[in-house]
């Protein structure tokens, strides 16, 4: 029979797991197999550079945590899974798939993202969206076109009633 010790040690983790999936907008597996310690340390940096991190967990732990969520996970965890997770809805996203380009040992399983479960489809579909700075510069830039062009309009239309 397992110790009262390590039962409390394993309900507190999947706990912690509840916690960071309750409180993150957006959750992401992925196979973590093949990364060296040096590109596992870069990953974590551009992760927190995003306002997001990762951690590894016991696949079992993991899908414990998520069927007390109501989330049925268990085909996407086999073979050793890491939990990336941030508040932002697309920078871990963006994050891991630019990592994954540069390092093929890294592979997208599936994520939750905004509390409904998206699939490795989704989630590359996810991570060519813009960022939040790069979608309020398109918007700046849609904007300032506006009065631009109205006043090149007006200037050309003055300049026609001089003439």
């Amino acid at each position: 029979m397992a110790n009262v010790k390590i039962l409390a040690e394993k309900q507190n983790t999947i706990d912690k797991i509840k916690e960071t999936v309750n409180n993150s907008n957006t959750v992401v597996l992925f196979d973590y197999r093949g990364l060296t310690d040096n590109e596992s340390k870069l990953l974590r940096i551009k992760l927190r550079e995003n306002d997001s991190d990762y951690k590894v967990y016991k696949n079992t732990l993991m899908n414990r945590a998520l069927q007390d969520l109501n989330i049925d996970l268990s085909k996407d965890l086999e073979g050793p899974s890491a939990l990336a997770y941030g508040n932002d809805t697309i920078a871990p996203i963006k994050v891991l798939a630019d990592f994954a380009k540069e390092h093929s040992a890294l592979v997208l399983k599936v994520g939750i993202v905004d509390g409904e479960v998206s699939s490795h489809e989704t989630l590359v579909e996810l991570s060519k969206i813009p960022s939040r700075e790069g979608l309020l510069t398109m918007l700046a830039s849609g904007l300032i076109g506006i009065p631009r062009d109205l006043s090149i309009c007006l200037d050309l239309y003055s300049k026609d009633k001089e003439n």
